[in-house]
């Protein structure tokens, strides 16, 4: 493993990364150019865009470090992530875009005409925002530990600073393009070193052990039924939860383009999952050594020189470091962008100034976390993200799109018991661990019972409270409303 090319690689993707935010700068021009892109992203550029900021650490290093520690049941988290944006296509994509919001606690304010619900929805944004970005930032600790003898906080720093500047700089239209071109590097970073290790084994001919895949303590048949369907339900509603990936939809031109983009993404990130899983179950049998908690994340770094060895090995090693490097920006920027919109229009009336000084703020709250805290399994770091965001947005983004009675108060209950509720069951298995006996798989896995919790509280709150907003009917219309009816309407 060459550390020259591997640091080589890191330099050549922060200039690069720094020159399409550079360029997008002298475009972005407009707090509409910041916010939204001034809703003119086409399909193809919003659906590489948001693949760069949707497959994070936790997809490029995580994922095919699960899948050689757990085989098989790896296999269940690119099944929730990719299966979650079906949900996005079919009740989020359309009405979200035609809202005419800038962030979720814009909708959430439009829809329910209430302040406090406005307030509560922006704090669990910055929460769930924060608590993605950090597993991101101990990612780059890890590559740059792994490849080269730099102190872990030399990679969190870095990733910091280039996110928060380039999106301080150009806001959203210049983080489009960024995300775009970083998706193209993860996937290429990914899938190139797989065909090369599939060609390389391919001469051997080595006996494929189905244990090795589906491990016989571990196989279908053994599946903890209710943990499974918890994981994959809180997968599945993750996605509907996340603030990064739904203020994307706020920059397509229309609904059309919305569900377009969303079908976009659906194939671009099945592509990627592929590769990533084919290179954690080469892994099984080409690097069993490497099976441990806190090493298996760095698998895909080190495979490449284990299976090809010389200088075609730290080629690419290098183009892995170069891919992982981008998989940390790429979500770290789109989590900045749509943080650093929530607090600019909640705090400081949403001006490009205020939006700035926002990502600043935005980007340095989890760094010092990150800079402060020891890095865990980061598939699992982000899967914590999802059932967070899947108990505590998630019900009231979905009973705010297709529920006219929802209000006010129901939606600040049910907000209140998902997050509390999911929040003390990840708390309380991290303190107690196996301690908890029959309760640690109900710990572990909260998202089953704490959707469910959510939900109820809204629906329940808002029949026994009544006050549907007034203005309810008027933007369930506009939700709903393909925009050549609604032209059709105002010219009639």
């Amino acid at each position: 493993m060459s550390a020259a090319l591997s640091i080589g690689a890191i330099v050549g993707v922060v200039v690069v990364t720094a020159i399409i935010g550079i360029w997008g700068l002298r475009i972005s021009r407009t707090t509409s150019d910041f916010f939204v892109a001034s809703r003119t992203v086409r399909p193809v550029w919003n659906a590489s865009a948001i693949s760069g900021e949707y497959l994070s650490a936790g997809t490029f290093l995580g994922l095919s470090g699960l899948v050689l520690l757990s085989g098989s049941d790896a296999f269940w988290f690119p099944i929730g992530y990719a299966a979650g944006y079906l949900l996005v296509l079919m009740l989020v994509a359309a009405p979200l875009r035609r809202s005419g919001a800038y962030t979720i606690p814009d909708f959430i304010h439009a829809r329910l005409d209430s302040l406090a619900a406005r307030r509560l929805t922006s704090a669990l944004v910055l929460i769930i925002g924060w608590l993605y970005i950090v597993p991101q930032l101990h990612g780059a600790s890890l590559a740059l530990t792994v490849v080269a003898d730099i102190p872990p906080w030399v990679g969190a720093v870095t990733v910091a600073v280039v996110v928060g500047g380039s999106v301080a700089a150009g806001g959203m239209r210049s983080i489009t393009f960024v995300q775009a071109f970083l998706f193209w590097l993860k996937l290429a970073a990914l899938a190139v070193p797989a065909i090369f290790f599939a060609i390389t084994l391919s001469g051997t001919e080595p006996a494929i052990d189905p244990a090795l895949v589906f491990p016989q303590d571990q196989g279908p048949a053994g599946l903890d039924a209710y943990a499974t369907t918890s994981l994959l339900i809180a997968l599945l509603l993750g996605t509907v939860g996340l603030p990064h990936v739904l203020v994307r939809f706020y920059t397509s031109p229309t609904g059309g383009s919305a569900r377009w983009t969303t079908v976009g993404v659906i194939v671009l990130i099945s592509v990627f999952y592929i590769a990533s899983s084919t290179i954690g179950l080469i892994a099984r049998i080409a690097a069993p050594d490497l099976a441990a908690p806190g090493v298996a994340d760095t698998v895909a770094l080190q495979l490449p020189s284990r299976l090809i060895p010389g200088p075609a090995g730290d080629l690419l090693t290098a183009l892995v470091v170069a891919g992982a490097l981008a998989a940390f920006l790429g979500t770290s920027s789109g989590l900045i962008v749509s943080l650093s919109s929530a607090v600019s229009q909640d705090l400081f009336h949403g001006t490009v100034t205020s939006f700035r000084w926002a990502a600043v703020f935005c980007t340095l709250v989890p760094l010092l976390v990150a800079l402060a805290t020891a890095p865990q399994g980061l598939v699992t770091s982000v899967g914590t993200v999802f059932v967070f965001a899947a108990s505590a947005l998630s019900p009231i983004i979905l009973l705010g799109i297709w529920w006219r009675r929802l209000t006010a108060r129901g939606a600040i209950a049910g907000m209140l018991v998902g997050a509390g509720l999911c929040g003390a069951a990840l708390i309380g298995s991290a303190a107690l661990g196996s301690a908890a006996g029959p309760l640690s798989t109900l710990l572990e896995q909260p998202g089953l019972w704490t959707i469910s919790a959510a939900t109820l509280t809204c629906v329940i709150v808002s029949l026994v409270d009544g006050r549907t907003p007034v203005s309810a009917d008027r933007i369930l219309s506009r939700l709903h409303s393909p925009e050549r009816s609604r032209g059709e309407l105002a010219a009639g």
